[in-house]
């Protein structure tokens, strides 16, 4: 009888380990690079990362010019990256990433540029190397406190 008990408890064991896994629910019929829902199992710590902005972009412009921030993708891929270098120094990584608020402003006299925002953000997440998706929200702001960032992310994570 002990073999018994030992063989079923060592079988129930990627059960176990796999109902302890962030559930991601995808939206049906979507291929939309968001999760519709993300559930996090009891025991998870969660993380919040705090809103991160852009980086310089171009040293050589004038910092108080959108010439030195550069435009929605390139200040996405750059937030993105102050993202990833902070969940790094934490022990997390974008794989990690549940829930995501994105902050878009848009360029004077032009409308917010959501397209190019998405083409920073897929090549974060959604990806062969990294495919969680994090539930995410997205709106159009009238400005950020630097007024020539257009982008700003703040995100919560789970540690794994």
């Amino acid at each position: 009888m002990k073999p018994f008990v030992f063989a079923a408890a060592l079988a129930a064991l990627p059960m176990i380990a796999q109902a302890d896994d962030v559930i991601r629910h995808k939206t049906p019929g979507s291929d939309f690079p968001i999760a519709r829902a993300v559930e996090i199992p009891a025991g998870k710590t969660t993380v919040y990362v705090s809103g991160m902005v852009p980086s310089v972009a171009d040293e050589a412009a004038d910092k108080k010019t959108p010439a030195a921030w550069g435009d929605t993708k390139t200040q996405t891929l750059s937030v993105l990256g102050n993202i990833d270098t902070a969940l790094k120094d934490i022990g997390l990584t974008m794989g990690d990433v549940v829930k995501m608020q994105v902050f878009l402003v848009a360029p004077e006299g032009q409308p917010a540029d959501f397209a190019g925002f998405m083409e920073g953000y897929t090549q974060y997440f959604g990806t062969e190397a990294q495919p969680n998706l994090p539930a995410r929200s997205a709106m159009i702001v009238e400005k950020l406190v630097n007024p020539n960032w257009l982008v700003e992310i703040e995100v919560t994570a789970v540690r794994p």
